[in-house]
């Protein structure tokens, strides 16, 4: 696992809390939301709860992303846009296949196996632990204005000009040897 930390590369936001009944901050994944390639993996998007987000915030996306991937470039498992700026939650599950947890108007983009769905922890067996960037980034836009089919990197490079805030919970996940 690296010290990288793939957001002190970005222009600096007001920081505000995101939560779970999930996962804590710093601990390893449960196993449901481990692939389903992996044993006891369900693909389950992790429940998250946040408050205190900057004033101006119109709107919310919500991403999930290993920098520590043997890939060169991470893997993104999960990345929802244009949740509404009074929703302040997300249900476990709701990023299955329907995206039926997701509030109105709020979508899921492809992640790296292509799939608009939120993709559970899978770290090759051996390459050691993995960091999990659980991330809600409060936006000054009602829609950030990206394709359903455009990738994590295309949503964050469009973001990027519109990010008020940032709050973050990191998970972890190893497969042994």
């Amino acid at each position: 696992m690296s010290a990288n930390n793939p957001f002190a590369r970005l222009p600096e936001a007001a920081s505000f809390a995101v939560t779970s009944t999930t996962v804590t901050d710093g601990s390893p994944w449960p196993d449901a939301q481990h692939s389903s390639g992996v044993p006891g993996g369900k693909d389950l998007s992790p429940q998250l709860s946040w408050s205190g987000a900057p004033e101006g915030t119109r709107s919310y996306a919500v991403t999930v992303y290993d920098p520590d991937a043997p890939t060169g470039s991470g893997f993104w498992h999960w990345a929802v846009a244009d949740i509404p700026a009074a929703v302040t939650e997300l249900p476990e599950g709701a990023g299955d296949d329907t995206g039926s947890g997701l509030p109105e108007g709020a979508f899921q983009l492809p992640n790296d196996a292509r799939a608009a769905r939120y993709i559970g922890a899978a770290p090759p067996a051996g390459h050691g632990p993995h960091r999990y960037f659980v991330v809600v980034h409060a936006l000054d836009v009602e829609s950030i204005g990206v394709p359903a089919d455009a990738t994590p990197a295309v949503l964050g490079f469009t973001m990027a000009g519109h990010i008020l805030g940032r709050a973050v919970l990191t998970a972890t996940a190893e497969t042994p040897a």
